[in-house]
């Protein structure tokens, strides 16, 4: 009962935030071990992360020289990797699915508190790369 409570959850907050283009999960604790349930969810993939953008990071600090006093998040990274058997799938039905790649995950985090989440994809075969990230972001949100 508590999945299936669990998965309702997951589906109500998936849908909200498709429209938008973005998929977004509450994570119910730190920042850092949000990042470390993503890391470990895509490695245990048997993914390689290509590269860990510090986002938030630059937007704190660039914050002054665009003229601008907000902060949007406390902190945000974005882990940046592939799927070479995934991609091939989805090359091969489109080659100019390449435009997708390399897929990203995010960890952010706000006045709201901690959230991953990932950017949705058209329909078609790009829906593979869709339930991947859904899987890694439920898998690390504990869902």
């Amino acid at each position: 009962m508590k999945q299936l409570i669990a998965a309702t959850a997951f589906s109500v907050v998936a849908s909200q935030a498709i429209a938008d283009g973005v998929v977004t999960v509450p994570f119910d604790g730190s920042f850092d071990d949000a990042t470390f349930a993503v890391e470990t969810a895509i490695v245990g993939q048997g993914l390689i992360i290509d590269y860990v953008s510090h986002v938030g990071d630059m937007l704190n600090r660039t914050g002054v020289d665009v003229g601008s006093d907000k902060q949007i998040f406390s902190t945000a990274d974005i882990f940046i990797f592939c799927s070479a058997k995934i991609s091939r799938e989805v090359m091969e039905a489109d080659p100019m699915n390449i435009g997708y790649c390399p897929y990203s995950i995010f960890v952010a985090e706000d006045e709201s508190g901690v959230m991953v989440g990932y950017r949705t994809y058209p329909d078609g075969p790009m829906q593979k790369v869709q339930a991947l990230l859904e899987g890694i972001v439920k898998e690390a949100a504990g869902n």
